[in-house]
C-alpha cells in the first residue's frame, strides 16, 4: 500500500472554493505517495491525522500574528484564521505521532509556529539588508543562493554547500522553536531550511518552494523521494 500523504490547502471565501497547485500533487505522485487534500473547517483533527502516514504543509498567505503572541504590524498580509487554526491543530498531531512533515514556504512558518516557535511579520524587521526574496521570474527558476550545514539531514538529501532555489516570501522564521536547527540559510541570513533534531523524526521545513523545480533538479525530487519514502 502506498503512503497516504495529506496535503494543506489556501481557501478563497469570495468564490467558495478551495485551491491548490497541482505541482504539489504531482510531486507527490512522482515520489510514490498517494495525496489527499486537507481543506480546513469540518473535518475533526485528530480523526483525519490517524488516516495519514505523512502530512505536507503548502505555501499560501501570512500567518495571523495572534498565534505566536503578537500584535499585527501594517506589513502583514492578508490572513485566514480558519486555515491557521487547522494546520497548527493538525501540525501539533502530526508530531505528537511522529508522522514524517515536509512544510513549504509559508507550511515552514506554520510547522515552526504549531512547535513553539514565532515568524517575522516581514524579512526587513529582522535583516537589515534582504536579498530579494519575492523574485519575478518563472516559479522553477531558482533566483539566490542557499548554504546547506554539513551533517544535517538537508546536506544527506540535497548535498551540503551551495544551492540555488527560488523565493516567494516576505516573512521569514522569528524564534526557532525547541527541537529544531537551521540547515540552511540565505546569504542574507534568511533561514531557508530547518529541521527537527530528534532522530526518530523526518521532520523539515523550506522556506522555498521545491514542487515547482523538482522537474529540473533531481535534489528538488530527493527531497519529496525521501519524505515520502519515511511515510512507509
Amino acid at each position: 500500500m502506498l503512503p497516504i500523504i495529506g496535503i494543506t490547502c489556501s481557501a478563497d471565501d469570495s468564490a467558495n472554493r478551495f485551491f491548490l497547485s497541482r505541482d504539489y500533487v504531482q510531486a507527490v505522485v512522482k515520489a510514490g505517495g498517494i495525496p489527499v487534500i486537507l481543506p480546513p473547517g469540518g473535518i475533526d483533527p485528530e480523526m483525519l491525522v490517524s488516516s495519514l502516514d505523512g502530512l505536507l504543509l503548502s505555501g499560501g498567505g501570512d500567518i495571523d500574528p495572534l498565534f505566536f503572541n503578537e500584535e499585527p504590524l501594517p506589513i502583514t498580509g492578508d490572513v485566514d484564521p480558519e486555515r491557521d487554526l487547522f494546520e497548527i491543530k493538525v501540525t501539533q498531531l502530526a508530531l505528537e505521532c511522529r508522522l514524517p512533515v515536509l512544510g513549504i514556504c509559508r507550511g515552514m512558518q506554520v510547522l515552526n509556529v504549531a512547535a513553539g516557535g514565532t515568524v517575522s511579520q516581514d524579512i526587513s524587521l529582522k535583516i537589515a539588508k534582504p536579498l530579494k526574496h519575492n523574485q519575478q521570474a518563472p516559479r522553477w527558476y531558482p533566483t539566490h543562493s542557499i548554504t546547506v550545514k554539513k551533517e544535517t539531514r538537508a546536506a544527506h538529501i540535497m548535498g551540503e554547500g551551495v544551492q540555488r532555489v527560488n523565493s516567494y516570501h516576505h516573512q521569514v522564521i522569528g524564534d526557532l522553536a525547541p527541537g529544531f536547527i537551521i540547515s540552511a540559510t540565505a546569504s542574507d541570513g534568511a533561514e531557508e531550511i530547518i529541521e527537527c533534531t530528534k532522530n526518530t523524526y523526518w521532520v523539515v521545513g523550506v522556506q522555498f518552494h521545491p514542487e515547482n523545480m523538482w522537474r529540473h533538479n533531481s535534489s528538488f525530487l530527493r527531497l519529496f523521494s525521501c519524505f515520502v519514502r519515511h511515510s512507509f
